[in-house]
C-alpha cells in the first residue's frame, strides 16, 4: 500500500482527491489538511464521506507529511503552492500539485499570465507537467507532478491529434477555444456571481479574453505541432454544477476529409481508455457532451469539417472535478507509481444527472 496525504483538501477538488483516493486499491490515505478546518471530521466538510471515513483534518505540518505519507497531493490555491512547494519538495516526498505555479516551463510566463515573478524558477524545470494521454512516458515514474487545468486538459485532448498526428496544414496562430464550465469549477467559496440567485440559469461570459490557461495550452500544442501555436480562449459559466465543454476552431487551406480527422484521433489515442472518441450517427448525444461523462475520469472528443471555410470543430467534454483535476492527478499518480493507469478510477459515468 502507498500512503498518501492531501494538503489543503476540504474544496471541491480536495473532496474528489479524498473520495477517490479511499476507494483506490493500493492507496492508504493517511493526511488531509485544512487550516480552517483542523481538528474536524472529514465528513463534516464532505458529507458524501460520512461512513466511508472517520479521518479528521489536521493543521500543515511538514515533518508530519514526510513521516506519514510517501506521495502527497496539493490542492493550494494559485499564488499559494509555491510557497510550500520548494521546501516539500527537498523532503524527497512524490508531489502532485494541483495549481497552476508549476505548469509553465518559462518562469518569465508567470509575470504576464499570473502578475508574479516565480520565486523558484529552477524547480520549474522538475516538474513534469502531466496528461498522461499526451506524455505518458515521462509522467511514468516522475517525483514532482503538476496537473493541468480542467479548461486546458479538454481543449488540449480535443485539439492534440490536429497538432501532432494530421495530415493536412493547420494554421497555428489562429486557434479558437469556447469554453463553458459548471459551477463548481469556481470552487467551493461563494462570491456575489457564484451566489445561486446569481449563478442560476446563466450563460455568462466571464473572461471573454485572456484567460490564463491559454498559457498551459500554447505550451503543449506547440511542442507537439513544433511550432510556435496561439490560442485564443473564451470562457463561459453555465447552468450545470460540473462539467466542461470546449468547442475549439481550427481552420486549414487543406480542405480535411472527415477519415483524415478520424485517423488522426485514432493515432494519437490508440490504447489510451479514458479517451472516448464520440462522432455518432444516432441517438441524442452523437458528439461529446459533459452530461455523459459526469463522475468519471474520461475525456469525450469528436469532431466536424466544415468543407466551405477549411474550418475543423474539435470538441472536448469532462468531469471539470475529476479528468479535469482529482482523476488525472490519481492517474498520473498511479504512472508515477507503476501502478496500473486505471487504479482506483475505473468507474463508468453517472446517467441521468
Amino acid at each position: 500500500m502507498v500512503r498518501v496525504g492531501v494538503v489543503a483538501s476540504s474544496g471541491y477538488i480536495g473532496g474528489e482527491l479524498l473520495r477517490l483516493l479511499l476507494q483506490h486499491p493500493q492507496v492508504d490515505l493517511t493526511v488531509a489538511t485544512s487550516r480552517s478546518y483542523a481538528g474536524e471530521y472529514v465528513f463534516r466538510v464532505h458529507p458524501n464521506l460520512r461512513g466511508v471515513t472517520n479521518l479528521t483534518f489536521t493543521e500543515f505540518n511538514q515533518g508530519t507529511l514526510t513521516e506519514k505519507a510517501d506521495l502527497v497531493f496539493t490542492a493550494l490555491p494559485h499564488g499559494e503552492s509555491v510557497k510550500y512547494i520548494p521546501q516539500l519538495a527537498k523532503t524527497g516526498l512524490k508531489i502532485v500539485d494541483m495549481s497552476a505555479d508549476f505548469r509553465l516551463k518559462d518562469p518569465s510566463k508567470y509575470k504576464s499570465w499570473y502578475g508574479f515573478d516565480h520565486p523558484s524558477p529552477d524547480l520549474l524545470r522538475k516538474f513534469v507537467y502531466a496528461i498522461p494521454e499526451i506524455n505518458r512516458e515521462e509522467v511514468r515514474g516522475a517525483t514532482l507532478v503538476s496537473s493541468p487545468g480542467c479548461m486546458a486538459i479538454t481543449s488540449i485532448l480535443a485539439l492534440a491529434p490536429l497538432l501532432k498526428q494530421s495530415s493536412f496544414p493547420i494554421d497555428a496562430e489562429h486557434i479558437v477555444v469556447d469554453a463553458k464550465i459548471g459551477s463548481s469549477g469556481a470552487g467551493g467559496k461563494p462570491s456575489l456571481s457564484t451566489h445561486f440567485s446569481e449563478r442560476y440559469n446563466v450563460v455568462r461570459p466571464y473572461k471573454p479574453a485572456g484567460h490564463r490557461h491559454s498559457a498551459e495550452i500554447e505550451q503543449v500544442l506547440s511542442g507537439l505541432a513544433g511550432e510556435e501555436v496561439k490560442v485564443s480562449m473564451s470562457a463561459h459559466a453555465v447552468n450545470m454544477v460540473r462539467g466542461i465543454l470546449c468547442t475549439c476552431h481550427l481552420f486549414s487551406s487543406g480542405s480535411p476529409q472527415p477519415l483524415e480527422i478520424w485517423k488522426a484521433y485514432r493515432s494519437m489515442y490508440d490504447g489510451s481508455y479514458f479517451v472516448r472518441i464520440v462522432r455518432d450517427k444516432k441517438g441524442p448525444f452523437r458528439l461529446p457532451d459533459p452530461k455523459i461523462v459526469i463522475g468519471s475520469n474520461f475525456c469525450d472528443v469528436g469532431f466536424e469539417q466544415e468543407g466551405r471555410t477549411g474550418r475543423v470543430v474539435a470538441l472536448g467534454a469532462t468531469d471539470n472535478l475529476i479528468k479535469g483535476a482529482a482523476g488525472n492527478a490519481i492517474q498520473s499518480m498511479n504512472l508515477m507509481l507503476g501502478l496500473d493507469e486505471r487504479a482506483g478510477l475505473n468507474y463508468a459515468p453517472l446517467h441521468p444527472v
